[in-house]
């Protein structure tokens, strides 16, 4: 992990930028941690800089609660190399929605697997190199992002004891049975009228979860519209968890 870029926010968190070899990430530490943080990872759908805005406002509230945070960015997004194959997905994902027709497997197959595969190691270093700092000392959360890539994370990864999860429905049918197989704590959050979703669908994910502790909080409103109270309930959850 290499730092190349630091600044203070105005409410005294430390945000810096690094590189994890070719992987571009961001680190969020509190001003004025007096003991080494529990740790969120922030995931997202692709595009660290697209996306910052909505990061490092989720950043400042788990700084805000004790927690450092940090993401990377995914495979195939940002200034990443670009994938032929995700590419052509991508597009006829796009196609499908535009028309109004179901997404089939396949779709969500060649769009979402090779992605897993590749991101989830990728997660993994990044926690092996954050765990290194003195800053950080676990235990480490996972919070949003593709749905898929978390319930990989939350099997193989042990060092990860709660997640926070946006339902969704792209989740590849053969990663049900790995559904079957968390077991830590989840929150999930599904959007009611989400316009990219089949909401059915989610459903049928979030019943394959193994976990002993699982909520499910639905609210009105389309994919961009979760309430800002659902922050703070997943800071609650987190506390219960990492803390």
């Amino acid at each position: 992990m290499r730092f190349t870029s630091g600044q203070r926010l105005d409410d005294s968190v430390l945000e810096r930028e690094f590189t994890l070899g070719e992987i571009p990430g961001i680190l969020w530490t509190p001003g004025s941690a007096s003991a080494p943080a529990p740790l969120i990872l922030l995931g997202h759908p692709g595009g660290l800089r697209k996306m910052y805005p909505r990061l490092v406002a989720r950043a400042r509230h788990c700084a805000a609660e004790g927690y450092a945070a940090a993401t990377i960015e995914l495979p195939g997004s940002g200034d990443r190399p670009r994938s032929a194959a995700a590419e052509e997905a991508r597009a006829d994902l796009r196609r499908v929605l535009e028309a109004g027709e179901p997404v089939d497997d396949g779709i969500i197959d060649r769009l979402v697997l090779p992605l897993v595969e590749k991101a989830v190691p990728e997660w993994r270093a990044a926690v092996d190199a954050l765990l290194t700092l003195p800053e950080i000392g676990g235990p480490v959360g996972y919070a949003g992002g593709v749905i898929a890539i978390g319930i990989r994370l939350a099997v193989v990864e042990p060092r990860i004891s709660a997640a926070v999860l946006f339902a969704g429905s792209f989740v590849p049918r053969s990663m049900l049975e790995e559904a079957r197989q968390v077991k830590i704590p989840l929150h999930v959050l599904l959007q009611w009228d989400d316009e990219g979703n089949d909401r059915q669908r989610a459903l049928h994910v979030f019943d394959a979860f193994g976990s002993r502790e699982k909520t499910l909080h639905a609210n009105l409103g389309g994919h961009t519209g979760v309430p800002q109270f659902e922050g703070e309930d997943g800071n609650r959850f987190f506390a219960r968890h990492l803390k």
